[in-house]
């Protein structure tokens, strides 16, 4: 069985996560943490999360303890994640991370964690069918980018508190390395009168309102014709199961930092 901890575990995320686990015939709940004012500490993580007791209370940070007797973390959480990581790798986990508002430094900081011997996925979007659309949307910009224009749309729920998503920013990457445009290329939302769209544009758009899970489409527009490649999520349980997929996958792998395109074989 392979042991997991999961940080905020009571949060939304926390709690399918719990599922996810709880659920799988090679997982169990090794640890469960909130942050220190969470009303749910003490608290059975099974319990909150619906699926029974599993005998893992919440605690307010990761114990030596809690490490010691696990083998992997999943961090969906929005604490410190670089920190978590840290604490893992010299505990000997391996680590999947979900936090999509990673900035360029906690980037550089968990690949220095790989390069020192940790294995690490960490990727925008657990979901297989979004990790297609990367794969997808690599090929069309390689192919379509010359005679066509490219733009990205997301939309979320009401309470998401980034954007654009961190799944569009990946999207945005992918689509800048197909087709050879950069970071000055992209253009977020468009407003007033910025003039004709140039074709080295990659527009970023961010639709935000009631209980949408997750919608991204790729919209490749030409003379005379278009191309859309879109996914649809319709629930959260796919990250979840897709978190705890590449913890099985870091089980044999040798260091290194993944993403989800690893994980499946489609990289």
């Amino acid at each position: 069985m392979t042991r997991i901890i999961i940080p905020g575990a009571a949060g939304r995320m926390g709690r399918l996560l719990v599922t996810a686990v709880a659920s799988s015939d090679d997982c169990t709940l090794a640890g469960a943490t909130e942050y220190a004012q969470s009303p749910f500490l003490g608290q059975d993580a099974g319990v909150i999360a619906g699926v029974g007791e599993l005998g893992v209370k919440l605690e307010n940070n990761l114990t030596d303890s809690m490490l010691a007797n696990a083998d992997a973390i999943i961090d969906f959480s929005t604490g410190d994640v670089v920190a978590n990581a840290k604490r893992a790798v010299a505990a000997g986990l391996s680590i999947v991370i979900g936090k999509t508002a990673l900035t360029d430094a906690d980037k550089a900081a968990l690949h220095e964690l790989a390069d020192n011997g940790a294995k690490i996925v960490q990727t925008y979007n657990y979901s297989v069918g979004v990790n297609l659309l990367f794969y997808l949307s690599g090929i069309a910009g390689k192919l379509l980018s010359d005679d066509f224009d490219m733009e990205i749309i997301e939309a979320h729920h009401n309470q998401k508190k980034d954007a654009p998503s961190g799944t569009a920013v990946r999207l945005a990457e992918v689509l800048c390395e197909a087709a050879g445009r950069t970071r000055e290329d992209l253009i977020y939302g468009r407003e007033g009168i910025p003039g004709a769209r140039t074709h080295r544009e990659i527009g970023i758009h961010a639709i935000r309102g009631g209980d949408i899970v997750g919608d991204h489409t790729v919209l490749f527009a030409g003379n005379g014709e278009r191309v859309e490649l879109t996914h649809k999520a319709s629930s959260r349980m796919t990250f979840a199961k897709g978190a705890v997929r590449a913890v099985r996958w870091l089980a044999t792998a040798a260091p290194g930092y993944y993403d989800m395109q690893d994980v499946l074989g489609i990289r």
